[in-house]
């Protein structure tokens, strides 16, 4: 994913969160209620967002990982090519 769609992803969230939490205190309920929704669903947005996250960690790891061995592989091949000569 690029950097320009986690960006719009992370907007959309806490937009999303936002819009949620100013509904909620606007709302008629009691204050007890109301803070108790806002918790939910602030818990709710924080553990799809974490799973977002890591999900995109291990993409990045295994894209890092890839290049990492890209680059020993052209090492090795570019010593080779030196010790040859």
């Amino acid at each position: 994913m690029s950097s320009s769609s986690g960006k719009v992803l992370f907007g959309f969230v806490f937009g999303a969160a936002v819009g949620v939490a100013a509904g909620l205190l606007f709302a008629p309920g009691a204050g007890e209620e109301t803070r108790k929704k806002i918790k939910e669903k602030g818990k709710e947005y924080t553990d799809e967002l974490s799973k977002q996250m890591s999900g995109k960690l291990d993409d990045l790891k295994e894209y890092v990982g890839g290049v990492a061995e890209e680059t020993k592989s052209r090492v090795k091949k570019a010593s080779k090519e030196v010790e040859e000569k």
